[in-house]
């Protein structure tokens, strides 16, 4: 690596680059001196002399550029993990089995939920009494919710060491898998209660995969050609600060959104398969179990290939003293405690807590409320689902050109896809004074399929990469698993404020106003309160700093 100065946005002659270790700990007691030399870290300073890091730029110790072959396996992993079995299908299956094995309350045990004459109110024995299935499917995810808060503090960090990482994603995703096959022991409505047992593991290791999985994009990214040949010429002082850094959010986006098209592609290639056995086996009482099994051998097939084509980029060794069950919290801890160094880094994540416990809540919701309006219906769900699938794969790829085309700032990006998904619980609100609009009719649940695709496909991957954008690199599993904490974690109050809502009133709508506030009051904050600009340099600065402490530690 060239040793030249580099001049800086100010137009001075930067202080000769440094050469760096890598980043060993956040906690400098521990560094492994046998470690190579990193990467070259120039000094760029501004007018007023405060120092800008150059975000990744001095990150060279990430591993091998990224080939072809392993960028398609790491789309395809997500292809499969599209979310139709553990997030959807499991659920529904789960809500239906419940469904069959109460009572009315007000016809009393014995009757059914269902057919002529019933109030349309259903309840299940539960802790000594009884609670209706809507609250106790909400109670699951946010029972789920919290299980994942725990992985994601506990562990997440701990997958910034080593190979950690690689096994932690491997192992999270055997757990999905294999409950997604224990399905198909779910042949009757009284075994109602393993059905929510299977779901809640099956949905609290895909949140895990999708976190863990999340996290591999910011190192990925950082190691392609493109961005290598980027700072190599950044560092060799032929591009502007502001070029290397919008060149390099540029890279995360396309890689970001390509994958998320692939989910999108993935949900229609698996919906399709589903009608080959929806359809001829309509009248046949295991055909959603036999659907769920297909789902996930789908995934089986397009995921395994990461595992084999993904090249070693270990991390650091784990410090002396230090185990994996302890590192996550002390990490995490020090993080908190430095948050003045990195506030918009936080004040994201404090938001976006906010904002993805009412998103995800409120998607919970409806599909309590679609499963009830069609009766459970794998196939009616299928061809929803299909809907929201294809418009989800075009607006990714059209949000995705438009940013390319006019280069435009992840934030700016992310705001437009907000603006549309807060009004969601807005609509079901209105559903209180109007029994014609508000998800109350099956063209509603059309309209919202494909709004939801429309929108929150690309919504989401721009929330993906505006977390890349404020993470401090060579720390990614570690501020990832706090967006996980984020963005699935978060989720576990906002299901358990809405079913006891729902267990007063006995109505589903009287969860949205509650919802709509909290999407509303996060996403204003998002909009005015998250400098990316700034808070992508802050967070080079922070890994930066972290790198000094464990040099001069080891000098």
């Amino acid at each position: 690596m060239s040793t030249s100065n580099i001049t800086t946005t100010g137009g001075e002659v930067a202080k000769p680059l440094k050469n760096v270790n890598p980043i060993q700990d956040v906690f400098p007691s521990e560094v492994d001196e046998s470690m190579p030399d990193g990467d070259l870290v120039p000094d760029d300073k501004s007018d007023d002399g405060s120092i800008e890091p150059t975000s990744s730029s001095y990150l060279d110790r990430d591993g091998p550029i990224v080939t072809r072959r392993e960028l398609w396996s790491y789309y395809f992993y997500y292809n499969g993990n599209n979310g139709v079995g553990p997030l959807g299908f499991a659920m529904t299956l789960f809500q239906s089995l419940a469904h069959a094995a109460g009572h009315d309350p007000l016809r009393g045990p014995g009757s059914s939920c269902a057919g002529e004459g019933s109030s349309g109110q259903c309840v299940v024995p539960w802790a000594g009494g009884t609670k209706s299935v809507a609250s106790v499917v909400l109670v699951a995810n946010g029972v789920s919710f919290a299980a994942m808060t725990l992985i994601f503090t506990t562990i997440g960090s701990a997958a910034d060491y080593g190979t950690f990482g690689r096994w932690l994603l491997l192992t999270v995703t055997c757990v999905c898998w294999a409950s997604q096959y224990s399905m198909l022991s779910l042949t009757s409505p009284s075994r109602w209660e393993a059905a929510m047992a299977l779901f809640m593991i099956g949905f609290i290791s895909y949140g895990a995969t999708l976190v863990f999985y999340a996290a591999l994009f910011p190192r990925l990214a950082r190691n392609t050609q493109h961005s290598r040949t980027l700072r190599d010429r950044y560092l060799a002082g032929a591009i502007p600060r502001e070029e290397y850094e919008t060149e390099e959010s540029l890279e995360k986006n396309r890689i970001s959104n390509i994958s998320t098209m692939h989910s999108n592609i993935g949900y229609i290639a698996t919906l399709c398969l589903n009608l080959t056995l929806l359809i001829p086996l309509k009248d046949n009482p295991m055909v959603n179990n036999y659907v769920l099994v297909l789902v996930n051998t789908y995934w089986v097939i397009t995921g395994v290939w990461w595992f084999i084509f993904q090249q070693p980029r270990p991390g650091p060794p784990l410090p002396k003293g230090e185990n994996y069950l302890t590192i996550g919290w002390k990490q995490i801890w020090l993080a908190l405690k430095q948050y003045r160094q990195l506030p918009n880094t936080f004040i994201y994540l404090f938001a976006y807590f906010l904002l993805a416990d009412g998103l995800n809540t409120t998607g919970t919701l409806i599909s309590i409320c679609q499963n009830d309006k069609f009766q459970f219906s794998f196939l009616q769900n299928t061809y929803l689902g299909l809907a929201q699938a294809i418009t989800s794969t075009a607006s990714t790829l059209g949000f995705w050109y438009i940013q390319r085309y006019w280069r435009i700032p992840t934030k700016k990006m992310f705001v437009v896809t907000n603006v549309v998904t807060t009004l969601i619980p807005l609509w079901g609100m209105i559903g209180l004074w109007s029994n014609s609009f508000g998800f109350h009719s099956a063209w509603e649940f059309w309209a919202y399929n494909i709004i939801f695709g429309l929108f929150q496909a690309p919504y989401y991957a721009f929330a993906q990469t505006m977390m890349a954008e404020l993470t401090p690199p060579g720390f990614d599993n570690m501020f990832f698993g706090l967006f996980g904490l984020s963005n699935r974690a978060s989720s576990m109050i906002g299901p358990n404020v809405i079913q006891g809502i729902i267990d007063q009133s006995g109505n589903n709508w009287k969860g949205f106003p509650f919802l709509f506030a909290l999407c509303i009051s996060a996403s204003i904050l998002i909009w005015f309160g998250v400098n990316v600009e700034r808070g992508r340099r802050d967070a080079g600065h922070w890994a930066e700093l972290r790198a000094r402490a464990a040099r001069e530690h080891v000098e």
